[in-house]
């Protein structure tokens, strides 16, 4: 079995250096984009929907199920500038991008589900993102409490705290919006780490150091239960950031493990008012048929608490793809940790033993406890 630790789980380097503001165009303050949305939202042309339309009724003829389609089964030409962008917008600027303008009403749910991960694989290969093997997600509330060792925020209907996915890209789809709240908020990791580094550098540097997180019994194949990582990682001249604070918490459970210190409590506190602070966040209420892409290893995302409606069919809904992306970033060796690689380097996501990927066009319970029900009925 893997080991837990990282090889080196901190670096003298590291810990040493000098630490200094990374000026990028990734460093952004929220307060500053909000008035300037051309940076970061585009909306989808006439030409772009009917093309893509048009291949969604090609797929579907052919009759293809979400987990076959490929750049060369799901071609849309009309979208390679637009497909160009967002790679370069995503990894190399803002870290994120607004698409406006699916066509997601009066689709099947089949429809949607082809249209959004057809999409999805001009950018990235889509990986699992839970414990049932979902390539394709789905963001509601099933009334899971997030505050069980198992528990995920997504399946619930409370406050999501600024965090980051184990994948190179997040997407989401809004499918229905709440009755009330579900707002989405960003902020850049970039812009926290340069605040943290002005404002109490020895805090930054306890966030450089080995910090240790709860699986929460989504054990990935040769991993353990718990893994250890940095929150800040600076490489080859930039600083990629993981962050999950409720897994930090939940992982004093394992007695072997060191409790969380009061410089590490205090560090994650900073980083958290750093990040809540709506000068430096930006908010944006998803509308129908709007994509938000998030690049992880730059970029925090957090949603409010929302109220939703009382019949099922009206109910918040989002579709979710995690993507490895072979053009992505390149990554510190220590982020093997979180999820393990693929054959291409790149974030696994979460595979399990015995788990076959699937897409489920419907919201069914993806989490550890459901799986393991599962496998005792087979």
């Amino acid at each position: 079995m893997k080991p837990n630790f990282p090889s080196v789980p901190v670096s003298p380097k590291i810990c040493n250096m000098d630490l200094k503001p990374i000026s990028h165009v990734s460093a952004w303050y929220g307060r500053d984009l909000a008035q300037r949305r051309y940076k970061w939202q585009v909306v989808l042309s006439p030409q772009q929907i009917t093309e893509l339309m048009e291949t969604i009724r090609s797929a579907e003829l052919e009759g293809l199920e979400v987990l076959n389609l490929t750049v060369e089964n799901f071609k849309l030409p009309g979208w390679a500038d637009l497909f160009a962008r967002l790679r370069k917008d995503l990894f190399n600027g803002l870290g994120f991008v607004l698409l406006r303008g699916f066509p997601s009403e009066g689709l099947t749910p089949l429809q949607r589900g082809l249209g959004y991960f057809g999409i999805g694989v001009h950018l990235g290969l889509a990986i699992p993102q839970n414990a049932a093997g979902h390539a394709l997600g789905h963001v509601c509330d099933i009334g899971v409490d997030s505050e069980k060792i198992t528990g995920r925020g997504y399946q619930s209907k409370t406050e999501l705290n600024f965090h980051t996915d184990s994948a190179d890209v997040v997407g989401l789809l809004c499918v229905r919006q709440a009755r009330s709240g579900g707002i989405s908020k960003l902020v850049s990791s970039l812009t926290i780490y340069n605040e943290m580094v002005k404002s109490s550098p020895d805090l930054a540097r306890v966030l450089m150091g080995p910090i240790f997180r709860d699986r929460r019994e989504e054990v990935p194949t040769g991993q353990g239960p718990w893994y250890c990582i940095p929150v800040f990682n600076p490489h080859k001249g930039r600083v990629l950031t993981t962050y999950v604070r409720s897994t930090v918490r939940k992982a004093e459970r394992f007695a072997e493990l060191p409790r969380v210190t009061p410089r590490l409590e205090k560090a994650m506190n900073v980083f958290d008012s750093f990040a809540a602070d709506p000068i430096n966040h930006l908010q944006m209420d998803f509308k129908p048929g709007d994509i938000q892409f998030v690049c992880n290893h730059y970029i925090l995302h957090s949603r409010t608490a929302y109220e939703d409606y009382p019949e099922p069919g009206n109910r918040r809904h989002l579709l979710r793809l995690h993507l490895a992306c072979r053009d992505g970033p390149d990554l510190p060796p220590i982020y093997e940790n979180l999820r393990g690689y693929n054959e291409d380097g790149r974030p696994a996501g979460t595979c399990l033993p015995g788990v076959l990927l699937s897409a489920p066009l419907e919201p069914i319970d993806g989490g550890p406890g459901d799986f393991k029900k599962r496998q005792r009925l087979l």
